[in-house]
């Protein structure tokens, strides 16, 4: 009975993904493309046998599954692997790290109809989902086929449990059509607990992301842009802001440029639409303005460098004196915290950090992060680092020393990968 309310409920709703498409489509043009694969029709696209398929819905799931796919690769060399993802910035950001090298197409609809014509022509003798996307067709269909299905990197915030709780008979059908769960955290594995995850199949493996993969000359690139812009400026990073955060980030660079009038500020807004209107609103505020796309890199006179493109925040962590993570001014939860901390660079985060409480709060209480209540304590933050050195690199290493404590995850979940692959675990 609860299949079949799922799948008239879908049914009612299916027409609105043609508006959805087409409405996100006006804001970013990629979602007008490729919509065959959204509804599951893959001829000519796809076509497999005894694949791995990984799918990661966007950047920051491919970000997170980076190190998993490398080392699948190199343990099954032999065997085709697809990666899907729903978003046309985690389609871009797969392409660019593995080209060729794995296959990939969007994950279509949980339709009943479109997931078995995806299932028909991927094959995979593995499917690993990469956090938490949960789909109820999704999920019974690979179990009726003997498909075992592992859910790595596995996270559920108390704020996302509350929304699972309403359909918890729903998730609970789907979970225990899972091989294997792979949590981050022990409170992880509990509240995957409560919506279903059968505690026998969940191990607690760490957080991927803390595997960080740091491509080789990051440093030397990184010098070499700050000579090129002025090695002795000042320079912060605003990395994935949200709209309701511009404005408080916009006030402390101002702020920051009454006192220090070379310093330089690197901002990468989260979502491609928010680009535009970014630079735009900094224009309109009297500032000397370059974009990442069209002019490249900063020159000696720019005051703020807008991130226009996709993929590359790493290597402009790796230039800045210190970072502001957003989404953690407003209600979004915040966002990844793992990159800067790696690099060394020390970081300033708001109140709202429940999508990675487990991390903010390690790099906090060990020095490597600084956590404030709203946009003016951030902007008093960034002036005080700023002004002293000596104080970002003792938080730069402290970061460092917890992101070295907090490996491993990769490895414990690579071995589970292979035993749930041969059939002993699940």
């Amino acid at each position: 009975m609860l299949m079949g309310l799922y799948a008239l409920v879908l049914r009612l709703a299916f027409p609105i993904t043609l508006y959805h498409l087409i409405w996100r489509g006006m804001r970013q043009r990629e979602y007008l493309q490729r919509w065959t694969e959204r509804y599951g029709w893959l001829e000519g696209k796809l076509d497999l046998h005894d694949s791995i398929w990984v799918h990661a819905v966007s950047v920051g799931e491919v970000i997170a599954a980076r190190p998993l796919v490398d080392g699948l690769l190199q343990r099954y060399p032999g065997r085709p692997l697809l990666v899907t993802t729903i978003t046309p910035t985690g389609s871009e950001r797969v392409r660019a790290l593995w080209g060729d090298r794995v296959k990939h197409v969007y994950l279509p609809y949980d339709l009943r109809s479109m997931v078995r014509r995806f299932l028909d022509r991927a094959r995979p003798a593995l499917a690993i989902i990469v956090e938490t996307e949960i789909w109820l067709n999704l999920y019974v269909e690979c179990a009726r086929r003997g498909v075992p299905l592992m859910m790595v990197n596995a996270r559920l915030s108390e704020r996302s449990l509350r929304g699972y709780l309403p359909v918890r008979a729903l998730a609970k059908v789907a979970m225990q059509a899972v091989s294997l769960v792979a949590a981050q955290s022990r409170a992880d594995a509990e509240r995957l607990a409560q919506i279903g995850a059968n505690p026998a199949r969940v191990v607690v493996t760490g957080n991927l992301k803390y595997d960080l993969h740091l491509p080789e000359g990051v440093a030397e690139q990184a010098l070499l842009w700050r000579r090129g812009w002025g090695e002795s400026r000042p320079v912060w990073i605003a990395a994935s802001t949200h709209g309701p955060e511009e404005a408080q980030v916009l006030a402390a660079h101002q702020r920051l440029l009454a006192e220090r009038p070379d310093a330089l500020l690197l901002w990468a807004p989260r979502h491609p639409e928010r680009f535009g209107p970014v630079a735009e609103s900094l224009r309109e505020a009297g500032l000397k303005v370059r974009c990442r796309r069209s002019q490249r890199l900063p020159g000696r006179t720019t005051q703020v460098f807008v991130i226009d493109t996709i993929g590359e925040l790493l290597w402009f962590f790796a230039a800045a004196d210190l970072a502001f993570v957003g989404g953690s001014l407003c209600r979004v939860g915040g966002h990844n915290v793992l990159e800067p901390a790696s690099l060394g660079v020390p970081s300033v985060v708001g109140p709202h950090t429940f999508n990675f409480t487990e991390v903010t709060n390690r790099l906090r209480d060990g020095g490597g992060l600084l956590q404030v209540a709203d946009g003016e304590q951030m902007a008093d933050a960034v002036r005080g680092l700023i002004a002293d050195p000596e104080r970002r690199r003792r938080m730069g290493q402290a970061a460092r020393t917890e992101m070295r404590a907090l490996a491993g995850a990769l490895a414990r979940t690579l071995e589970l990968a292979d035993q749930v692959l041969a059939g002993r675990r699940g």
